[in-house]
């Protein structure tokens, strides 16, 4: 029986992955921070004996750095440790608060920094892998996403740096680039005041679900995958920015022509 970590577990993609690894047997402990929806889930699953609920905002150091040492302790061994959790915004940057920039680069990219870190040593232990939901906004800018773009490019940095650094250590990384998933981080963005964006999201080809995105990501885990792009349109639109960016750029721009400011 693996044990699996898994961040934002309580809706949208988490939620998805904690049902397909419930359902392969595996030992779970799930993290979130809506308390409420998080014991909706655990009833849901309902096996004690299995899955573990932690109500945990990750951008509480010293809240991290507790559940982290205690985690330590009661799994010894950590087979998969999923940061799923995030947040995003639609507001081009000029119009967005500091306060705003900095939560989203709080939530996606040093919260699973830091909690990677404070999880590494039970997850080598056991020859684990630590699968990271990046976004091909991290490949390639997108309007209106300018903080997001920028905590998903530095999460890819780091943890393409961090697969060589351990790979020797047996620890695996699989980093997932999904594009347009159907999950509650784009029903919950940010506008640039800090409240609910209020202009619905553009998006550019097919939106897939959370479901078909789990699965996907299983395999890929099993598989021994270390990237996932599971959108081909997504994967050429970001080798088009790096080709001819500035058509790219041109396209952007008429596309998401409703996230460019006034």
């Amino acid at each position: 029986m693996s044990v699996v970590v898994i961040t934002g577990a309580a809706s949208g993609l988490g939620w998805a992955m904690a049902q397909v690894f419930f359902r392969r047997g595996d030992q779970l402990l799930l993290l979130d921070r809506d308390a409420g929806l998080l014991r909706e889930r655990e009833s849901q699953l309902a096996c004690r004996e299995r899955v573990q609920c932690v109500v945990l905002d990750l951008t509480d150091t010293d809240a991290l750095t507790t559940f982290a040492e205690q985690s330590c302790k009661d799994f010894p061994r950590i087979d998969v440790l999923i940061n799923n959790a995030g947040i995003t915004h639609r507001s081009p940057a000029i119009h967005t608060q500091a306060a705003v920039l900095r939560k989203v680069m709080e939530v996606d990219y040093h919260a699973v920094v830091n909690l990677t870190l404070a999880l590494y040593p039970p997850i080598e232990a056991a020859g684990g892998t630590i699968i990271n939901i990046g976004s091909m906004a991290g490949w390639m800018p997108v309007l209106g996403r300018a903080a997001y773009c920028a905590a998903k490019s530095a999460l890819h940095q780091f943890f393409e740096t961090f697969r060589a650094e351990v790979a020797d250590r047996g620890v695996r990384v699989l980093m997932v680039y999904p594009s347009f998933l159907d999950t509650p981080i784009e029903k919950n963005a940010l506008g640039g005041d800090g409240k609910p964006a209020a202009h619905a999201r553009s998006t550019v080809g097919q939106v897939r679900s959370a479901e078909w995105m789990a699965m996907r990501i299983v395999a890929g885990l099993e598989n021994g995958e270390q990237r996932i792009f599971p959108d081909r349109f997504s994967a050429f639109a970001a080798l088009l920015y790096r080709m001819l960016p500035r058509l790219y750029h041109r396209l952007m721009r008429r596309r998401f022509a409703a996230e460019s400011p006034a």
